[in-house]
């Protein structure tokens, strides 16, 4: 029987039905079955295709959330901009869409991530095979091993065994329950030929539609043609079953005002200003439509879904409106792309040959490639075409560059030669006791370090802090020598230790005024001294450590202290007849500033990476803690900068008011 009902459905789907039940059919199916000759004089094939295209999707649509409540869900997860994303956001999304959401809601969401990340995972190994073998490696030999891709990979397989059980599990409750209705429709195709009284035989007729409302999920595929096939059979136990007149017309009568009050609402989705709001409440009341209220008369059952129809249409119109907006859109998108790659193939065409301008194309071009990523989405039509001439000017630059550095190779060789004769000069001398010859053979072989290039890379670090190390050995024998033989520094430290046991001594009075000139008094003698033996100027942090202490007591921010203790710097600098040395304090202090800027950018950027984590993390913590940090530096070296500021401004106006007072005399 079950076979049956089945072969049925596909008769039915397919309007195979005989002329007898045909008048029956339900509005929906003479949709999918409308001829030519019935349509109105001014309607055309492509507006019949255009209806339904309509209900198509819709139906789709809805098949698919009939299978389980929880795909509905995909609606209310946004669809990101997955190619303006790196790698690393990527995998974190994708971690994220597979902890928090139901697996069968994110399946579109789950695509687009995998489609983004193997074609930038694609480039970047692509990218990397370049660099191997433009550095010496043979292609067969080259491997890679991405911890990004190995946590993408983790992650995806993780959804893919959720997905597998999720399928696995409701497939069988699916089957259950479709045999369930294929069975209620063969017992309704049955009411029709029992010899019963005509109230017992709509009280049956009314127990099968209650179980059909409580028979549960079937499988997306036979969702609408099983829907059409009892449709087909209540219109046929209403309209061909003698059936009490004034019962049909109560529930003829009673799913008319349900359908009227669909249509209502359907209307009023014109006014809705959230469009993809609108077009789910319109699939909702395709759904209750169809699968929650009856058949009208047969008087009304064009009429009215002519109607329902009408308001479908117009906010499809809408929608459609709204994606060739969007397709505009993609089009200025397109264009801007091919602008970025026009920029990156004329600069794969010029490829520098000087490494210092090379450095450049190469941060223009990584600047490109982001702006490229954030120009948002094209046309679906050009998205490959777009992507693969990208890639292909990316790999002709990356091609060029290599080559280049390839090249370099040899001369990179010969400066490490250089450099492993200097270093051989510098260590034979680090122990010399002839210190005039030695001291112009060490400044000698320092300066001509400096004008040999590049050695490779992976010998780089090494021989110069080899060399490094045996300059700073002989430099400081050097100075030490001299800070044994200097007695004024000598002098000065003992000052220093007198200043210092001073200063150990000090307690507050709680006046504050009076403490910060005590202290001030003390920064001043401590400045008053000048230098100490080379191996004792740790007295200088044993002094400031206990500054510190003393301004953490007076509740003194580290800012307030740090410029207490430049105030001295400022009246020497006042004072100081280098006309160089205000301009060289104020190259030290924004380059102290651009350092700071770069560490806080840098920090913040690493917090992109603990996106999912809690602010209790303690590398969370560790990063936060660096950044305010700081960005307590940062706001001192600031205040530097404007005492710095003050100060030149009153010596070029004192300068100015002289020259004036001159001119007159």
């Amino acid at each position: 029987m079950l076979e049956d009902s089945k072969e049925e459905l596909q008769n039915n789907v397919e309007g195979e039905e005989n002329s007898e039940t045909t008048d029956a059919t339900t509005t929906s199916e003479k949709t999918t079955e409308i001829k030519n000759e019935d349509l109105d004089n001014s309607s055309s094939n492509e507006e019949v295709e255009d209806d339904k295209e309509i209900i198509d999707e819709i139906e789709e649509t809805n098949a698919e959330d009939a299978e389980d409540q929880d795909n509905q869900k995909r609606h209310e997860i946004p669809l990101l901009d997955y190619h303006a994303m790196s790698m690393e956001n990527l995998v974190g999304e994708l971690q994220r869409l597979v902890k928090n959401e139901k697996v069968q809601a994110i399946k579109k969401h789950i695509d687009g991530i995998k489609y983004e990340f193997d074609l930038k995972f694609q480039e970047f190994l692509e990218h990397k095979k370049e660099e191997f073998i433009a550095n010496g490696g043979n292609e067969i030999d080259f491997k890679y091993n991405s911890v990004t891709k190995r946590q993408f990979n983790e992650v995806f397989s993780d959804y893919r065994e959720k997905r597998d059980e999720y399928y696995k599990n409701l497939e069988q409750n699916l089957q259950k329950n479709l045999e369930k209705r294929l069975q209620i429709i063969e017992d309704l195709k049955g009411l029709v030929n029992v010899e019963e009284d005509i109230n017992t035989t709509y009280k049956n007729f009314k127990d099968l539609q209650e179980n059909w409302r409580n028979a549960g999920p079937i499988p997306r595929t036979d969702y609408n043609n099983v829907w059409k096939t009892y449709h087909h059979h209540i219109e046929i136990f209403y309209d061909f079953l003698h059936l009490n007149r004034e019962l049909r017309d109560l529930d003829f009568k009673h799913n008319l005002e349900e359908k009227l009050k669909l249509i209502v609402r359907a209307n009023a989705l014109t006014n809705e200003p959230d469009l993809s709001k609108a077009f789910r409440e319109l699939q909702t009341l395709h759904k209750i439509w169809k699968e929650d209220i009856g058949p009208v008369g047969k008087d009304h059952r064009e009429l009215i879904w002519e109607e329902f129809s009408n308001a479908t249409k117009v906010l499809h119109q809408r929608r459609q409106d709204y994606y060739k907006d969007l397709d505009k859109i993609h089009e200025v998108n397109l264009e801007k792309k091919n602008s970025i790659i026009a920029k990156i193939i004329a600069i794969s065409e010029n490829t520098s040959s000087n490494h210092k301008e090379l450095q450049k194309q190469i941060k223009e071009i990584e600047a490109l490639r982001e702006e490229f990523f954030n120009a948002g989405k094209v046309p679906q039509k050009s998205n490959e075409q777009t992507w693969a001439t990208f890639k292909e000017a990316v790999k002709t630059f990356n091609k060029s560059k290599n080559a280049f550095y390839k090249n370099l190779k040899k001369e990179q060789q010969e400066n490490l030669d250089k450099k492993r004769a200097l270093l051989e000069t510098a260590i034979q001398i680090k122990d010399s006791e002839d210190w005039d010859v030695a001291t112009k053979e060490m400044k000698r072989v320092q300066g001509e370090w400096k004008t040999i290039g590049h050695v490779p890379r992976k010998y780089s670090d090494k021989i110069w802090n080899e060399f490094k190390a045996a300059c700073n050995h002989y430099f400081d024998r050097l100075h030490a020598l001299k800070n044994q033989s200097s007695k004024e520094e000598l002098e000065n430290l003992e000052h220093k230790t007198a200043c210092l046991d001073k200063l150990k001594e000090f307690q507050l009075s709680g006046d504050r005024s009076k403490d910060l000139a005590s202290i001030k008094e003390f920064i001043n003698e401590w400045k008053s001294y000048g230098h100490v033996p080379f191996k004792k100027k740790n007295i200088n942090n044993k002094f400031n450590t206990i500054l510190d202490a003393i301004f953490r007591k007076l509740d003194i921010s580290k800012q307030e202290s740090e410029l207490l203790k430049y105030g001295d710097k400022i009246q020497k600098l006042s004072s100081s007849d280098n006309e160089n040395a205000i301009y060289k304090e104020r190259l030290f202090i924004r380059r102290k500033i651009d350092e700071s800027k770069n560490e806080i950018r840098q920090l913040e950027n690493n917090l992109q990476f603990f996106s999912n984590a809690s602010e209790d993390n303690p590398l969370v913590k560790n990063v936060l803690k660096n950044i305010n940090n700081q960005k307590e530096s940062l706001n001192t070296w600031k205040a530097k900068l404007k005492k710095l500021n003050i100060l030149e401004n009153t010596k070029n106006k004192e300068e100015e008011e002289e020259l004036n007072s001159s001119e007159e005399e």
